[in-house]
């Protein structure tokens, strides 16, 4: 049951966003009485820390698979999983703003805050190699800040009205150039 009704919440976050995610309507949309939840969950947002769980899960996966076999020359893979991070936050809106909400990210056992840890590991150390000179965390840091900043700001159009621009692809080069200072190849 506890499966089932993290399910539910995943589908209703994708269907109609964080705001849906009430114990009610999960449980009637698992079929469960309204207060069957509260036996797995003891309150709220710990089942919907749960539900982002999987939302980070997700977001893991598809870094992973975007960065592959590791081969390939470090920005590029930072590029890339910067553009999955990207795609991640604009193909599911409700899960992203699940995932990032304060009070979600304060509940659940283990935390989780520390979910992102791994993701951010791999972020620093792919930084380490492009910019050995400098103190990586702090540089990836500064660059998941970023790119949150421009997929908030993106999904609430404000960017695109800002800048003119119709494309994100050019915010993702000058996040990165500023970071990682000018790509030599160019």
């Amino acid at each position: 049951m506890r499966d089932r009704l993290v399910d539910v919440g995943v589908e209703l976050v994708a269907r109609e966003g964080a705001q849906a995610l009430t114990l009610r309507e999960i449980a009637r949309r698992a079929g469960v009485s309204h207060g069957a939840p509260r036996r797995y969950f003891p309150t709220h947002r710990e089942l919907l820390s749960a539900i982002a769980r999987r939302g980070f899960d997700g977001l893991g996966a598809r870094a992973a698979a975007a960065i592959g076999d590791g081969t390939a020359p470090p920005r590029e893979q930072l590029a890339e999983l910067a553009r999955v991070y990207l795609a991640f936050a604009r193909d599911n809106r409700g899960m992203y703003e699940l995932m990032f909400r304060h009070d979600v990210l304060e509940s659940g056992r283990p935390g989780l805050r520390e979910t992102s840890l791994p993701l951010f590991g791999v972020l620093a150390a792919l930084v380490a190699r492009v910019r050995p000179d400098a103190d990586a965390r702090l540089i990836a840091g500064a660059l998941w800040a970023n790119l949150h900043g421009i997929a908030q700001l993106w999904l609430w159009g404000s960017l695109q009205l800002a800048t003119g621009a119709e494309d994100i692809a050019p915010l993702l080069r000058s996040a990165l150039d500023a970071h990682l200072g000018p790509e030599a190849d160019r």
